[in-house]
This record gives C-alpha cells, sequence and structure tokens, in this order.
C-alpha cells in the first residue's frame, strides 16, 4: 500500500493525494494551487500522471484549493467517478462553474493589457464548458454510510465541521488479506462555530492524513469574532468609510452575514448598509437552505422561527456587474463582502483598487491568506501591492480577525488526535506552511507518535 502527497505538501493550497494498492488507486482530492501568477498556472495545468490514473477520487469539501482543478483534471484525462457528500456535490455545481468564469474574465482582463503592451497573450486553465463535462462524475453519498470505491477499498464520509457538507474521509482498504483504516481530516472544523455542526471524533484508525493550516498558532475564541466584527463596524460608521472585507463565498461570507445579523439585532452596530457582491454568494446561500442536515440546533431553532440569518433586510445581495460598480460611486459608511477569499481574483480586486487609497476605509481579513496572494500581502500591511499588475499605496488599515478560521487551531488538532485513542501507527502532517506543520509535527512526537511532514511528491510504503 502506499501514499503519494502530491499538492499541500509543506504548503496549503492544491490539496492531492492518491492511496494505492497493486490495480487500484483513490485520489483524495484536486484542488487548485494559488500562489504567484506564473507558478500557478504551470503546477495547475501539470497534472501528474498518477493523479489522472486513479480509479475514482473522493472529495472532502467545495473550497476551490480542494475541488478546484477537478475540471482541469477530467481534461487530462481522468475517467473515474468522483464521491462527495450530497451539499458537496450541489456546492461544487456552483464553485466550479463560478472558478471557469472567474479565471475566464480575469484573462480577459489581461489580456487586454498585454494586446496593448504587444505582449504574449494567456488562456484560462480551464472553460465553462469544462467544468459543466466535469460535474458529470460526481457522485453523491450520505454522511456515515460506508460504500465501495474499488474492489478492495470502501470509503465512510463524517461531517467535519469545517464548511457546509465538509467530510473526514475514512478508507478501508483489504491489501493481501489484511484490513487497514485510514483517516483524511483535512480540513478539520472547530467545536462551537456558528452555522454548522460539531466535527464528528473518530475512533481507531491505523493511519493518519491530518491537516496543519494552524498547527502552530493558536485562535482567539470563537465569541471575539462578533467583538472585532463589532469594533470594525463602528470605527467605519464614525469614519463614513468602507469594509472591504475579501471572504470565500463559501462558509465564510454566510458566517459573516450571520454575525452581522446578531450584531444588528442587539442594536450593538447600527443598520448600515450590507452589501454581498457576488453572484455565487447567492447561490451558495441558497444552498445552504437545502442542507439542514448540516446545522447546528440554534441555526435551527433560527430557520424553524422567522428570522433568516442569511438574508435579513440590511442586507443586498448583488449579481449585476453594473450594481458592483455603483458601490464605487457611494458614500460610506457601508460594508462590502465579495470573493475570492485570498484576494486572487473576482469582484474583491476592483473593490480593493478602488479604495485601498483611502484612509477612511478598513480591510478586514477573516481567513486564512496563502504565502504569495495579496491577501498575504494584506495581512502582513504592505504599504505598497500590485492589483491588476498595478502599484497602489495601501492607506486603508488592515484588520486581521483570526477568530473567524474554520480551520482548527493547534490545541484544537493536538485534542482531536488524542480522541482518536490508541492504535494510530503513523501520522502523516500535510495541508500546512512549514512553519505551523513541523512545529506541530514535533508536539504530535512529545505525544508518543510516530510523525512524518512530507515534501511534495514524496510516495510512503505504508508496511
Amino acid at each position: 500500500m502506499k501514499i503519494r502527497f502530491l499538492g499541500a505538501a509543506r504548503e496549503v493550497t492544491g490539496s492531492r493525494h492518491t492511496v494505492s494498492i497493486p490495480g487500484e488507486s483513490v485520489l483524495l482530492d484536486c484542488g487548485l494551487y494559488q500562489g504567484r501568477r506564473k507558478l500557478t498556472y504551470e503546477r495547475n495545468k501539470n497534472i501528474p500522471r498518477a493523479v489522472i490514473n486513479a480509479n475514482a477520487m473522493l472529495l472532502g469539501h467545495a473550497h476551490i484549493d480542494h475541488s478546484g482543478n477537478i475540471p482541469n483534471l477530467i481534461l487530462s484525462g481522468f475517467r473515474g467517478k468522483i464521491y462527495a457528500t450530497s451539499a458537496t456535490v450541489d456546492l461544487c455545481r456552483f464553485m466550479l462553474l463560478d472558478s471557469a468564469y472567474l479565471q475566464e474574465k480575469d484573462v480577459e482582463y489581461v489580456n487586454k493589457r498585454k494586446r496593448r503592451r504587444g505582449e504574449e497573450l494567456v488562456e484560462p486553465l480551464y472553460t465553462t464548458q469544462d467544468a459543466l463535462e466535469a460535474l458529470d462524475h460526481f457522485v453523491p453519498r450520505s454522511y456515515n454510510r460506508w460504500f465501495k470505491v474499488t474492489k478492495n477499498i470502501s470509503a465512510k464520509f463524517c461531517d467535519a465541521g469545517h464548511v457546509l457538507g465538509s467530510a473526514i474521509t475514512l478508507l478501508r482498504v483489504n491489501d493481501r488479506g489484511r484490513s487497514l483504516k485510514i483517516a483524511y481530516a483535512v480540513d478539520l472544523g472547530r467545536k462551537g462555530m456558528p452555522i454548522l455542526r460539531d466535527p464528528v471524533q473518530i475512533k481507531g484508525v491505523d493511519y493518519l492524513i491530518i491537516e496543519s493550516t494552524y498547527g502552530n498558532r493558536l485562535h482567539e475564541k470563537v465569541e471575539e469574532s462578533e467583538r472585532i466584527l463589532e469594533d470594525t463596524v463602528n470605527r467605519i460608521v464614525r469614519q463614513k468609510g468602507k469594509l472591504i472585507i475579501p471572504s470565500f463565498t463559501l462558509e465564510r461570507t454566510q458566517e459573516v452575514v450571520y454575525h452581522l445579523h446578531n450584531l444588528i439585532e442587539e442594536k450593538r452596530i447600527p443598520a448600515i448598509p450590507i452589501f454581498v457582491d457576488s453572484p455565487l454568494a447567492v447561490n451558495i446561500t441558497s444552498v445552504f437552505r437545502r442542507h439542514p442536515e448540516c446545522f447546528d440546533k440554534e441555526t435551527m431553532r433560527l430557520l424553524r422561527g422567522r428570522s433568516d440569518p442569511f438574508g435579513f433586510d440590511y442586507v443586498t445581495y448583488i449579481r449585476e456587474v453594473d450594481r458592483s460598480k455603483a458601490l464605487n460611486e457611494m458614500e460610506g459608511p457601508m460594508v462590502i463582502i465579495s470573493a475570492s477569499g485570498m484576494a486572487e481574483g473576482g469582484r474583491i480586486l476592483h473593490h480593493l483598487k478602488n479604495n485601498i487609497e483611502d484612509p477612511r476605509n478598513i480591510i478586514m481579513i477573516v481567513g486564512y491568506m496563502a504565502a504569495n496572494t495579496l491577501g498575504r500581502r494584506l495581512v502582513e500591511k504592505e504599504r505598497q501591492v500590485k492589483i491588476f499588475g498595478e502599484l497602489y499605496t495601501r492607506k486603508a488599515d488592515v484588520v486581521v480577525a483570526n477568530s473567524f478560521s474554520a480551520h482548527a487551531d493547534r490545541n484544537e488538532l493536538i485534542e482531536y488526535v488524542r480522541n482518536i485513542g490508541e492504535g494510530i501507527k503513523h501520522i502523516f502532517v500535510v495541508h500546512g506552511e512549514e512553519s505551523q506543520a513541523i512545529p506541530f509535527a514535533e508536539a504530535l512526537r512529545e505525544m508518543g507518535y510516530s510523525v512524518t511532514v512530507p515534501h511534495l511528491g514524496d510516495e510512503v510504503k505504508l508496511p
């Protein structure tokens, strides 16, 4: 039995791993790598043959760094089924089409500039039509039920509590007369977060592949999310500015709206205009309403009553480009929530371009920002940043709110591993930069576990 680590090894984006026995192979995720534009295109375009030749794929959740390269995978020759939870399948119908559309629009915008300069034009990684064809490979599966993936490999999805439909993937592999259980806990959510149920605690596995996005950091308490948001909105009101929030359209946007709802209902912030500027966010929110099996008790209570935490009276959801552009001419105070979450594409780039040089404005970071992304440069509060290839001087303040994170932190990850129980033969730490993955692995070793932090391309034979 072999595991190959072909993405998100000692880095965060582009999750992609294979588990194989002679004659059978299963792919775990196929996400987009995000970083410097040229390297990003090359890494995403050139998919290893071992990935393409897998018999089937198991998708943990719909975030683009886990699902976003599936259309290119199909274009490259993959012919297997793609298994995911029902909510993840529904989300991917919108997420992948949106990813293709954004690539097409961004390439169109960049090529206008390249034509003027006489430079070589670029192409999107895949098109909307490619994304549509990829959706034919998806097969929905329920939580907590084993199903056959290949002749000797079965799988079960357990709720990961990370985003809607997210799953810890359990594999049961029969290899030459022995049966082994492998857990793929990437990404793992947090207890007590709003909207979703807590992660399911798995037990009794032989091998564990686990994330380390925040493997060497501690988050503020969940309750801090509303306090930071409250303080920041009230600052914007005083300054008559705009609060610009780059946000993942899946989960984080709905969570921020949920908190704003509570703050206005409790009269902790005034009812200023709030815009969710993303056609995708409108569609994603509609998917939320179709999957109550993922909600915690508090959200179910709100939905059974008259309150709608995803679309209350103070929020305006924007689909049309003209209405999006009109926000630039409006005076604050206001809140604009827009994608993409790492500020690498989509409408958020236009909002940043038009608002980053105004000191009345605030940019609020509510999610993880990978290395070499515009979002990371904002987190690091660089004074000058490039947007669409042009330099802008940042005069807007930046507020970083890690308490919004849907990733478990160091202590939460350690607690989760400890509660799996005895019998883990080995742990593989992935989905984390070295500054997070290596200290987390060392902490696990101090607890008595055998641990590896694989490099990109590593292949491990399981004894």
